[in-house]
């Protein structure tokens, strides 16, 4: 009986699965046939030339449709799309960038359309191949995904002057002799120093009392990272509060300076997606090409190129992680300050860190 059961249902059930198969194909090659009469699809994204390694060449190379890619800050990326918009330009298909532009400038003015609509193809669509099980939106209108959410290197040191092994807290570098030794970047702006006293104010066990006894370290605030790196990895200061990516290129250049690595930190570090946010924009002027684009960028080819090209983990559970470092995986219950509430949380912070690192 409980073979016919099974048969029964088997039966029953195949001509569903089939009809769903062949609609999501059916609609796939559709949009896909349509992205190749628009022929273009036009993406803001990072700056730099790993970003277009990772975004522009495999999508063009796979699909034949053309990427017209514009990469800088997200400080130059949002102002320049909502001027384009105000004057009724919609210039753009797909936004890859950080959390902090999209949650403060494009959401708040209109700019993403809801995300899930978009995804067709299975590989995306299923919750199990992510982290956590499930995409990670920001917004309740799911119009931004996180595609990148990895451990930061907060702290990073001096190895000729400082014996890592011994800094087992941030705490530790409130030591008296660490005094006018500090290298932070400004806090007081937008970057990883923000993002770093972001991390101590919401962590328990350091908070605003930590922050105040860190600016009484005198630290010296910088808002040029080469700057930053480089007075520590040539002995002028001997530890760095903020960029982490630089620190990994010097010390590969045989520097003498080291990420304090977060696992050895009683307080771990947070985490954040750098540049990994992904959104459609709304009223895009190619939007099968941006369809066919972003299911792309979230299936295990797109993020394997994305998440290799700019040295990210990436959420999707079957790309590798052999490229990075095994302490910059995501971490259960590590502190996300790239969120909205990181973001709410930020903003009223900044005064005070004002106050604390002074104007």
């Amino acid at each position: 009986m409980k073979r016919l059961a099974f048969l029964l249902l088997f039966l029953t059930a195949s001509p569903l699965l089939a009809a769903e198969n062949g609609a999501w194909q059916q609609e796939w090659e559709r949009v896909l046939a349509a992205a190749k009469r628009e022929g273009k699809v036009a993406i803001t994204g990072p700056g730099g030339r790993e970003p277009r390694r990772g975004l522009v060449d495999p999508f063009q190379e796979k699909y034949g449709i053309t990427v017209e890619y514009f990469g800088a800050t997200g400080r130059q990326v949002g102002p320049r799309v909502m001027t384009e918009r105000r004057a009724g330009y919609f210039l753009w298909d797909v936004y890859v960038g950080g959390t902090t532009t999209a949650l403060s400038v494009m959401i708040p003015q209109g700019a993403f359309a809801p995300l899930e609509p978009a995804l067709i193809t299975p590989e995306v669509k299923d919750p199990a191949n992510w982290r956590g099980d499930s995409l990670e939106f920001l917004d309740k209108a799911r119009r931004l995904v996180i595609m990148t959410p990895q451990q930061v290197g907060v702290m990073s040191a001096n190895t000729d002057l400082v014996k890592i092994d011994e800094i087992k807290s941030y705490k530790d570098i409130l030591e008296p002799k660490w005094k006018g030794k500090i290298v932070m970047d400004d806090p007081r702006r937008s970057g990883p120093g923000q993002g770093s006293a972001t991390f101590f104010y919401m962590h328990p066990e350091l908070g605003i009392d930590f922050l105040r006894a860190l600016a009484r370290q005198e630290p010296l605030l910088s808002r040029d990272f080469v700057q930053q790196v480089d007075l520590v990895a040539h002995g002028r200061y001997s530890i760095l509060i903020g960029v982490d990516v630089l620190v990994q290129v010097r010390a590969k250049q045989g520097a003498p300076i080291a990420i304090v690595e977060p696992l050895r930190l009683g307080e771990g570090s947070h985490l954040s997606p750098k540049d990994g946010a992904a959104a459609l924009y709304s009223n895009p002027p190619h939007p099968n090409a941006a369809k066919v684009y972003m299911n792309w960028l979230l299936s295990r080819e797109g993020q394997t190129a994305f998440a290799q090209s700019m040295g990210y983990v990436s959420a999707r559970k079957d790309v590798s992680t052999s490229h990075v470092p095994a302490w910059r995986v995501p971490q259960p219950g590590s502190i996300r300050t790239y969120t909205e509430e990181g973001i709410e949380i930020r903003d009223r912070l900044l005064p005070l860190l004002r106050e604390i690192f002074g104007r």
